[in-house]
């Protein structure tokens, strides 16, 4: 740990950075809680595409979605394009993008009450 010192510290030049990483470790845990399930990814292919689910959901919770109903709106909305030579369609999918349905969308917390 001694030749790690200086990275250990990086923190204190930054007030941005987190002391520890547990808003990391919170996210994954529904992931590694889960992972008695996986006995059927067998394949390496198989093991990529759950990261890539996997990766899709917990961005969308990042980003105040609700995992079900953006992955149906993407499902939805995406096989629509399949002919398109333009990928601009894109944009509008990400779970940033303003232009994303309502219903996907978490209330906010002002709504609720």
């Amino acid at each position: 740990m001694l030749n790690q010192e200086k990275y250990l510290k990086v923190f204190l030049d930054d007030g941005e950075l987190p002391m520890d990483n547990n808003a990391a470790e919170q996210s994954i845990r529904g992931f590694c809680i889960g992972k008695k399930n996986w006995v059927m990814i067998d394949t390496v292919a198989g093991a990529k595409s759950s990261a890539n689910i996997y990766s899709i959901a917990e961005t969308a919770k990042a980003n105040n979605l609700k995992p079900y109903d953006y992955f149906e709106y993407l499902l939805t909305e995406i096989p629509r394009h399949l002919d398109d030579t333009d990928r601009a369609f894109l944009d509008d999918l990400l779970p940033w993008s303003p232009n994303l349905p309502a219903n996907c969308r978490k209330p906010d917390k002002d709504e609720v009450k």
